[in-house]
Formats: structure tokens, sequence, C-alpha cells
């Protein structure tokens, strides 16, 4: 039976993150589930999405995987603690070194770890859907690592939708791109880095990159989560060692897999085959 690394998103963003873990550990195999009949998670409440979390986290673990990410930061800030600290010890307890407890891993710790290495003013934005900004849970992660920061942060709520529905590269997207980076900038005039603190952001860069002062520091999570994830393993050798490698990928949508397959290319740079799956 495969154990493969889960990848979870609520749609089609962590697709982002995916893609950069492959190219750095091409050896894995790999299971992604999208919740795109539930999608979006930004605007539900704490409860409802630490609810649909929790399914697809059991369900990833029903198929196999013993470690699972949430490539989604909705479900990072608003579910992955309650997971973590009270259903894992519960329904996963382990038994030993080669039965070993499962585990879940979010993408904003990774993050945070690592932020203030790249700002030399000391003051840095985050640029996240409302749930994500709401929960604080940004502002909460770079104070224990980065006290010293200054943290800023500004909701797009439009930006999802843009990219969900192919518009990301298009004009009408201009107008909301530069109306999110002027509200966050004009918080101070300092910010010298910005955090793209969802998963769907890295498809709007050209629009981001044209509507940001010059030589602002730009970070999408994909390649820091990889790194991170490569660190993970080294560290937990009993769960790598579950880990299974024959370098599969296969993806799993709680809608119609024709409509995922077809936005699930411009994540993931690839085409691919998804299999419906009912929670």
């Amino acid at each position: 039976m495969l154990q493969p690394i889960g990848v979870f998103d609520s749609g089609y963003g962590g697709l982002t993150v995916l893609r950069e873990i492959v190219r750095t550990l091409p050896q894995y195999d790999y299971l992604y589930l999208g919740d795109n009949a539930r999608t979006p998670y930004g605007p539900r409440s704490f409860e409802t999405v630490y609810h649909y979390t929790l399914d697809c986290v059991r369900h990833l673990f029903d198929q196999g995987c013993r470690l699972v990410i949430l490539a989604c930061n909705t479900a990072s800030a608003k579910a992955l603690r309650n997971i973590q600290q009270l259903d894992l010890p519960k329904l996963y307890p382990g038994v030993g070194p080669h039965d070993p407890a499962r585990r879940v891993l979010g993408v904003i710790r990774p993050t945070t770890e690592v932020i203030g290495a790249y700002s030399k003013t000391g003051s840095v934005g985050v640029l996240a859907t409302q749930g994500t900004v709401a929960s604080e849970s940004y502002v909460v992660e770079i104070e224990k690592f980065f006290p010293q920061l200054n943290v800023y942060q500004e909701a797009c709520p439009m930006w999802v939708p843009l990219v969900e529905n192919g518009e990301y590269d298009s004009p009408g997207a201009d107008y909301f791109v530069r109306q999110h980076i002027t509200h966050l900038m004009a918080q101070s005039p300092d910010i010298d880095t910005l955090l793209l603190a969802c998963t769907h952001y890295p498809l709007l860069i050209n629009k981001i990159k044209q509507a940001v002062p010059t030589g602002t520091t730009i970070l999408s999570q994909g390649q820091i989560v990889a790194d991170s994830l490569v660190d993970y393993l080294l560290r937990h050798p009993a769960i790598e060692e579950q880990c299974s490698k024959t370098g599969q990928r296969l993806f799993l949508t709680t809608d119609s897999p024709t409509d995922f397959d077809r936005k699930a290319t411009l994540f993931y740079g690839e085409p691919i085959q998804s299999v419906q799956i009912m929670l």
C-alpha cells in the first residue's frame, strides 16, 4: 500500500506548494486533496474551517498518508493547532518507532521562521485572505521568531476569485492588485518585504511586481515550505521511513474532476487527472 505524503488545500492554491515540494523531493509519493466543493474557506468561521479541514485530513490518513501538509493558509490559521493538539493524540497516538503517530504540518510556521532574514527595515507586509488576516496567526507567529519586526496586514478578498476564474493576468486584475498593495503600503513607508500569505497569490506575481515600490522583496511560500519539509524529514526519520518512494502523484477533489483538472493545470504547471471523492 502506498503511504504518500498528503497535501491539502481548500481548492487549487496548494498546488503551487506541491509543485515546489515535488521539484525539491521528487522521489516521494504525493496525494493531493482539494476540497473544491466547499471552497472558499477564507470567509468561513473558525469552527467550520476546522471541521472541514479535519474531514480532509482524516481522509488522507485513511488513504495511507502518515504525514499531511496543510498547503492552505486559512486552514493552517484556523484549524492546525486544534488538529495537532486535540485530535491527533486522541485519534492517532502511535504505538512505537515503526508505527509513529500521524503528523500534520502547516505553511505559516515555516514562513514566519525565516521572514525576518529578508527585511532590512524591520517592517514586513502580509497579503492574505480575510480569514488569515482575522486570525492574526502571522502577527503572533512572527512575534515569536522576530519580536523586533513590525507586521502590517491587508486582506485581499477579490484575489482568489480572480485567480480561480482565470483573470489573474487580465487588465481587470490590475485594479484590485493595486488597490490592496496601495492600502498595505500606506500603513508604513518602511515596508520592504511582502509575504504572499495565500497559495493562490503566486499566479498574480507579475501584477504584484508592477504595483510594489522598486526594491521590495516578494516572498512566495512554495519553496520555503519545500525546504522546511526537507529539514523536517531529516529530523524525523521514523516518519520519513514510512513515506513511500515510487514517484507517484495522485490527485483528489470533492467537486467535478473535469473542472478541477482544467484549472489545476494553471497552478501545478502540467496536466493532471483527478478522482472525485465524497466526504
